[in-house]
């Protein structure tokens, strides 16, 4: 029977005390950067996903070819991710993110002006690898500098940030490319992000506590091996992987279903769809601070049978039910990623970085990878079938999330604990 065994030590409690708290400057810093790189990162890695439908007509691919401009994305993002599980422990945090901001806003304005589709998808392949420079370190970077007490609040900020970023950009594509085309939309949103590069640099605390080193290869694939065969890591890894894979299959779709009878909806009100997205945003924060207090591994299956509703009702031909099914998608879907990225970067007590780049990259192998084979499956046999699909690969989720935490450990009790320790001090 495995067993998680969780120590505490006067060692841990003095690192506790050089991490940012929730009332001080350095806490505000962390979180307004961490939600601009969040901006920035998703602005970018999907902005192509509402306008599919222009890129097929205007570079003459099928619809189910045009997703591949979003899977090049995410499949750039697992590659880079798996490098850097190697390199990101060697490059101080801030600036690998910085770079990684800017670089990726320079190859987005470049996109613009791409003159086929091979060249699109090429530089969303590379721009998919540059940005896995936030990604790889920014949970890792949480967790090292903010007090375990708000780590939920810390991290759920992080990917509230990635909501806002997902749900701005794609609004801000699909009504300027409606308008003005697809080019001057991915201009658009090369502008903003290089202005978000510029303020996150300016802001963003260095890390206290971390310094780069050197890195032994054949020490991180020892981790990354550990982490592949214990049963809770590779099931969230997995859990990760199909959820996303999932949520970016329903929202590169939906359009080419609302565009369509019975609904037959104009680009701009498709464009309010994507407000939906500050439902995950609600679905990010509530699911980090019921972690607080409720064991993660209990929030993450609830949140797996709500998504596995809401899916249910996307098979409605009634739009007010589509939409509030959506929206129980979105919801599940953020607080989801929230619980299961949690678990992966709490327990992981050597190798961070690497178990959070594992991580990312099941995320986004399952975005890319699930993202384009559903598209296949929606354009040959129908709506209701690729629904059917979408539908069991929830439930396996729900499955492997039972299997791989029967034995996790209350993360409550630990918060409880350390709270405890550091009262103790202060009253000394």
């Amino acid at each position: 029977m495995e067993e998680t065994i969780i120590e505490i030590d006067v060692e841990q409690e003095v690192i506790e005390e050089n991490k940012a708290c929730k009332t001080s400057e350095r806490f505000k810093l962390i979180r307004n950067g961490i939600l601009i790189s969040g901006l920035s990162v998703f602005a970018q890695l999907y902005l192509f996903q509402p306008m599919l439908g222009l890129i097929s007509k205007d570079l003459k691919v099928s619809p189910a070819t045009s997703s591949l401009a979003v899977s090049a994305s995410t499949t750039g993002m697992a590659v880079g991710l798996f490098i850097l599980a190697f390199k990101a422990d060697a490059i101080e945090r801030k600036k690998l993110m910085s770079l990684s901001l800017f670089i990726s806003s320079v190859i987005t304005l470049l996109s613009a002006f791409s003159w086929n589709f091979t060249t699109l998808v090429f530089l969303n392949f590379l721009k998919g690898i540059v940005l896995s420079g936030v990604s790889a370190v920014a949970l890792a970077y949480l967790t090292e500098e903010v007090s375990v007490v708000i780590m939920g609040l810390a991290i759920s900020l992080y990917l509230s940030g990635n909501t806002l970023g997902g749900m701005s950009g794609r609004i801000i594509a699909i009504l300027t490319s409606g308008y003005y085309g697809w080019r001057s939309a991915t201009f658009a949103i090369g502008i903003l992000s290089l202005l978000m590069a510029v303020g996150f640099s300016k802001i963003f605390p260095k890390s206290v506590n971390f310094k780069p080193g050197n890195i032994h290869i054949a020490q991180k694939l020892t981790q990354m091996k550990g982490f592949m065969k214990n049963t809770l890591f590779i099931g969230m890894f997995i859990v990760g992987g199909i959820v996303m894979g999932v949520f970016v299959s329903i929202y590169n779709y939906l359009n080419f279903i609302l565009e369509a009878p019975p609904f037959s909806l104009p680009h701009y009100i498709i464009a309010l769809i994507f407000l939906m997205y500050t439902v995950g945003i609600g679905g990010s924060i509530f699911s980090g601070k019921w972690s607080d207090r409720i064991n993660p591994s209990i929030v993450l299956k609830g949140l797996l049978l709500s998504m596995l509703l809401g899916l249910f009702m996307l098979q409605s031909t009634q739009l007010w039910i589509v939409v509030f099914g959506l929206g129980v998608v979105t919801f599940s879907f953020f607080g989801t990623h929230t619980m299961a990225s949690r678990i992966v970067s709490e327990y992981a007590n050597e190798g961070k970085s690497s178990a959070t780049c594992l991580y990312w990259l099941f995320y986004y192998i399952g975005s890319s990878v699930v993202g384009y084979v559903t598209g296949i499956f929606l354009f040959s046999f129908g709506w209701n079938i690729f629904m059917d699909i979408i539908m069991i690969m929830t439930l396996i989720a729900f499955f492997i999330a039972i299997i791989s935490t029967r034995h996790l450990v209350n993360i409550h009790f630990r918060f409880e604990r350390i709270q405890l320790l550091l009262n103790r001090r202060n009253l000394k």
